[in-house]
């Protein structure tokens, strides 16, 4: 099975739990499983309306929440980053030669023909397997 598996975690959908279970269920012996949280940082003319200190309070916030998510997983390793969500996920699988990413997705609607959900792009652009767990 898998040596390394990435599992990106949206900290406020629940599909959390039954990724992280998949991607034991897909982890080989002594696996390394990575939990990764995407801080997405306010886009365009939004964030010269916010100051700074309330940016970092709520990244603060959501790396504390990952932690909380991932505090009793023996095996797992939380990590949080900031960027643009499908991207940083492909990057982050790239520069530290993951074998799977385990990633939820929800049931598309129509703006993901036009626009695509983020799984679905690291789907096509991901330099290694990509299990998608789609919520029922």
């Amino acid at each position: 099975m898998y040596k390394k598996i990435l599992v990106p975690m949206a900290l406020d959908h629940d599909i959390s739990r039954n990724t992280l279970e998949i991607a034991r269920a897909l982890s080989g012996e002594g696996a390394q499983i990575v939990a990764l949280h995407v801080y997405e940082l306010p886009q365009g003319s939004v964030s010269t309306y916010l100051d700074n200190s309330l940016v970092e309070e709520s990244y603060r916030r959501a790396r504390q929440l990952l932690l909380e998510k991932t505090a009793n997983l023996e095996g797992v390793t939380a990590e949080i980053t900031k960027g643009h969500t499908a991207r940083t996920i492909i990057d982050y699988a790239t520069e530290n030669k993951v074998d799977c990413i385990v990633i939820g997705s929800h049931k598309p609607g129509i703006s993901d023909y036009f626009l695509g959900s983020t799984a679905s792009r690291v789907v096509r652009h991901a330099p290694c397997a990509v299990h998608v767990h789609r919520n029922p």
